[in-house]
């Protein structure tokens, strides 16, 4: 073969591999949020940046960016609706001023306690219904992962509802959960998270409430005599694409990373569920007073915070909310 020919089989050659390597990594989604890289929202959105790197032959490339590299949460929020971010797994807490309707999620007890009920709800009809609200405020909302549920803390007995009275309890800045310390006739006071510590220490509140690895993370139980598990709170992260972004997209990439979010839910939920356990036996271990709620008291407590928390919730999120819960009724009739 000439030199010519070896020349222009090997410029052939280049341009081949060049035009791989460029189809290789044809998309690329930076995506953040808050938490550690120990914890298991991190833990799993690196298993879905894995899948999906798989499963596209290298041409999408999620890029996992965890506690607020990309900026604290209404940063990256607004990061996603401007395209400086292409995406970001938030806190429903954290959305609310962006979107009222997502605040259904703070009404207590909203998911069943059966996992897969409340999965299916998730999946079905309601979920959807939520995930659609977020449709004309610049966000793609792709699905709602679980991330543990809320319990009681305070420095004053917590032995039944009754004790609830007259104590301060911090919440974030949720009309909804301030509807629910008030149908306890206890204070709701909204503090930064920041500031929860050493307002538990100083008294500036009696107690807080939080998922049970928040409360270890944060070394509240240091602070907080009393912990009732009651499970009353879902603690749901929403999957948030920038539109331009996920419109980018072929339909068949928008498949693969919606169906690997979802495929390693049981797995995350898992993952959760062990932080959770070793979490309660840290605060055991620390002479924290330890009860779990009975199911008589959790259907009481349902009873008595679920109509206050539902009318400020339609107060704040109107017609769109009153759908929504209409959604929700009607789906959760549906597992009965």
């Amino acid at each position: 073969m000439s030199k010519s020919k070896l020349l222009l089989s090997g410029l052939t050659a280049l341009g081949v591999a060049l035009a791989g390597g460029a189809s290789a990594q044809e998309f690329v989604a930076r995506i953040g949020h808050l938490e550690s890289p120990a914890q298991s929202r991190h833990v799993y959105l690196e298993k879905v940046a894995e899948l999906v790197k798989e499963r596209t032959g290298g041409a999408v490339e999620l890029q996992i960016f965890p506690q607020g590299q990309l900026g604290n949460q209404r940063q990256m929020n607004e990061g996603v609706q401007l395209g400086t971010i292409e995406g970001t797994v938030a806190p429903a807490a954290f959305l609310g001023g962006f979107n009222p309707a997502v605040s259904i999620l703070d009404i207590p007890y909203l998911l069943p306690d059966d996992a897969a009920k409340a999965q299916s709800l998730r999946d079905g009809p309601f979920g959807q219904a939520l995930l659609d609200t977020f449709a004309d405020k610049g966000m793609v909302a792709l699905m709602l992962w679980p991330n543990g549920k809320k319990q009681f803390t305070s420095n004053k007995p917590l032995d039944s509802l009754v004790d609830f009275a007259d104590q301060k309890f911090r919440v974030m800045d949720s009309s909804i959960l301030i509807a629910q310390f008030n149908a306890l006739s206890a204070s709701a006071i909204a503090l930064p998270f920041g500031e929860l510590y050493t307002s538990l220490q100083t008294g500036v509140v009696d107690g807080e409430e939080n998922p049970l690895d928040t409360i270890k993370n944060m070394k509240f139980y240091e602070v907080q005599k009393n912990l009732v598990v009651s499970d009353h709170g879902a603690m749901e992260d929403v999957v948030l694409f920038n539109p331009m972004f996920w419109e980018s997209l072929t339909p068949e990439y928008q498949t693969v990373i919606t169906e690997a979010f979802a495929e390693v839910i049981p797995d995350l939920t898992a993952h959760k569920a062990a932080a959770v356990d070793e979490a309660l036996e840290v605060i055991k271990g620390a002479g924290t007073n330890v009860r779990v709620a009975s199911p008589e008291e959790r259907a009481e407590l349902r009873e008595m915070t679920w109509g206050p928390a539902s009318e400020a919730y339609l107060a704040k999120a109107g017609d769109q909310g009153a759908a929504l819960l209409a959604a929700y009724d009607e789906a959760r009739a549906g597992l009965e």
